[in-house]
């Protein structure tokens, strides 16, 4: 069992910010607004330092417990990409579905979500391959 490597959780952390940047930024924004049903007026409102905060705060526990889980797992490379990739794909993307499920969203909003989850945890894993 290893000790937990703290650069690599925050900069996991920052990895997972930064596709969510590209994700819903360049890459899906106007689909993810349509697929919300937010208006470009909407998305003016509300304080996005906080926002943006608390999202990164919510990313930072993400890494810690990946990088717990391969502290004291003792992983492989191997390892450490199917956990990350795979906590993405089969805990977090079911637990969207079951929410945007009951809160009837759409299947489009949730393909990109779930594919923002599974391609930030990607990057995550690797940024901890990086720091081993």
């Amino acid at each position: 069992m290893g000790e937990i490597n703290w650069l690599a959780v925050v900069l996991g952390a920052v990895a997972f910010f930064l596709v969510g940047v590209i994700w819903y930024g360049l890459v899906f924004g106007k689909a993810w607004q349509k697929a919300a049903g937010l208006s470009d007026e909407q998305l003016k409102h509300g304080n996005m330092g906080l926002i943006f905060g608390l999202a990164f705060i919510a990313e930072l526990v993400i890494a810690l417990t990946l990088g717990h889980s391969i502290a004291r797992s003792g992983a492989s490379d191997r390892a450490v990409m199917m956990m990350a990739v795979g906590f993405g794909a089969t805990i977090m993307v079911p637990a969207i579905a079951i929410n945007y499920l009951f809160m009837r969203k759409t299947l489009t909003l949730f393909l990109i979500d779930a594919g923002h989850f599974i391609v930030g945890m990607a990057a995550m894993g690797g940024v901890f391959l990086l720091f081993r």
